[in-house]
């Protein structure tokens, strides 16, 4: 009887080991409102994630949610809406303490939304970056909001510039276990 209770804690434990290796690295894309930049990322990501089959599940956030402007911005719908990707029902959702502590990664889109992430949420200083710090390139994603179509599309182009290398990091870093 204990050799078969020690063979199925042994498999319980192997099983265990194993359904946690396959948890997809959690990553949280963050802008002030999320409707344009922050819901930009994660569209894309999606496509790519599903794409290429990395082991990553994506959310978007704000961290200053306006409860008066809570769709996506109609040139971010436009622009995906020609690549195929519906993000018409997208809402805002305010960055708080659980998304926090159940990301891995938090993605801003400037250094001051790293900096206000950070000041909301200190614990989650090791864990938040940058897009283009954490893609391995350095600056800000431009803010598009309210400016003519031309400055979406760079604001896209340049999100795309930084996903897929960010995308490959996370995927990469939680392969050998760290965030």
């Amino acid at each position: 009887m204990t050799s078969r209770v020690g063979a199925a804690l042994f498999l319980l434990a192997a099983l265990t080991i194993s359904a946690r290796a396959a948890d997809p690295v959690k990553l949280a894309f963050v802008d002030t409102g999320n409707t344009g930049r922050s819901v930009t990322a994660e569209a894309l990501a999606n496509v790519e994630i599903a794409k290429t089959h990395l082991p990553i599940a994506v959310i978007s956030r704000a961290v200053d949610q306006d409860p008066y402007a809570s769709t996506p911005e109609p040139n971010v719908i436009a622009l995906l809406s020609a690549r195929s990707i519906d993000v018409s029902a997208h809402r805002s959702t305010q960055l708080t303490a659980n998304d926090v502590r159940h990301s891995d990664v938090i993605l801003t889109m400037t250094a001051a939304h790293k900096e206000k992430v950070i000041a909301m949420f200190p614990d989650a200083a090791a864990k938040t970056f940058t897009l283009a710090d954490y893609a391995g390139g350095g600056g800000d994603v431009a803010d598009a909001f309210g400016k003519p179509m031309p400055v979406y599309q760079a604001m896209v182009k340049q999100v795309e510039t930084y996903l897929a290398p960010a995308l490959a990091r996370a995927a990469h870093e939680h392969s050998k276990g760290a965030p």
